[in-house]
């Protein structure tokens, strides 16, 4: 804090306790970052503070379509819940999925997206006590999962790609997207999301290279794909893969280099797969 206060004007409040609407609780292995208050701010907002919670955010079974039923009445009132549950998920990736599926519809929603919509507010009605735990652990590894599906959007046929990325024992980083392209085949989509996690590895390496934290050793990124984990130290190039050249020699490089390493895990230690398609009710 002097070093800081030598080189800005700033002012010390003390302990953290809030930031930005994220309360900070302070325990004996590190912090705990939730955001219940304002959860419960968001169901009331949709007047379903009594309502029944459910067991899990999302139906991953029923894909949602873009013409899924008449238009909803209100289309201002999904839009600002929508965006409301988006800034909620920097303490809760287990709806990250859930949230990323209602958001492709703001431009146009309809009842059943809705009722996706309320359904993730039943959810979040059983679990307001949920947020993310920061413990205090050594930063000497980084640790990534990546998972993606082949063609799962019902509308455009591209593929939705997760990953997570653990600092030591800290889960930092997440995301559940939409792949911009569509995929010609299964390892097409797999290896495209394995060039995202290690995208976002690499930028992460280079952050605590400027918070004087480096990481010495490479990056580790599981995935359950063996085709995609034999892609990225296979040096040949095949006619199959011509589509995704770009990405192959960008993790390729990476490889070679020594930052990262893309190894196989079962499908059942995959932890990405709840950031791409939702957690089940046996998982909870």
């Amino acid at each position: 804090m002097s070093k800081l206060c030598s080189e800005f004007a700033m002012t010390d409040l003390g302990p953290l306790s809030s930031f930005l609407g994220i309360l900070v609780t302070r325990h004996a292995d590190g912090l705990f970052l939730s955001k219940n208050s304002y959860a419960t701010e968001i169901i009331a907002r949709a007047n379903m503070s009594s309502c029944k919670p459910s067991a899990t955010p999302v139906d991953t079974k029923a894909k949602l379509r873009s013409t899924s039923g008449p238009p909803v009445d209100d289309p201002t009132l999904y839009r600002s819940l929508a965006g409301a549950l988006q800034y909620l998920t920097f303490t809760r990736p287990d709806i990250s999925y859930a949230v990323q599926q209602i958001c492709l519809y703001m431009h146009d929603p309809r009842k059943e997206h809705m009722a996706a919509l309320r359904r993730i507010l039943r959810y979040l009605q059983g679990t307001l006590k949920l947020g993310l735990h920061l413990y205090s652990s050594p930063t000497s590894s980084l640790i990534s999962y990546s998972d993606a599906d082949w063609g799962g959007c019902p509308n455009t046929r591209r593929s939705t790609s997760g990953y997570c990325v653990f600092l030591g024992d800290n889960l930092i980083s997440w995301s559940a997207k939409r792949q911009p392209t569509v995929s010609k085949s299964s390892a097409e989509a797999e290896y495209r999301g394995v060039a995202n996690v290690v995208a976002e590895s690499c930028w992460l390496r280079n952050l605590l290279l400027e918070l004087h934290c480096p990481i010495t050793k490479a990056t580790v990124v599981y995935y359950d794909n063996v085709s995609a984990v034999y892609l990225s130290g296979n040096p040949v190039q095949h006619q199959r893969t011509k589509h995704i050249e770009m990405d192959i020699n960008f993790v390729r490089e990476k490889v070679a280099l020594g930052q990262v390493r893309v190894l196989h895990v079962p499908s059942r230690y995959q932890i990405a797969r709840y950031i791409h398609k939702g957690p089940s009710s046996t998982s909870l």
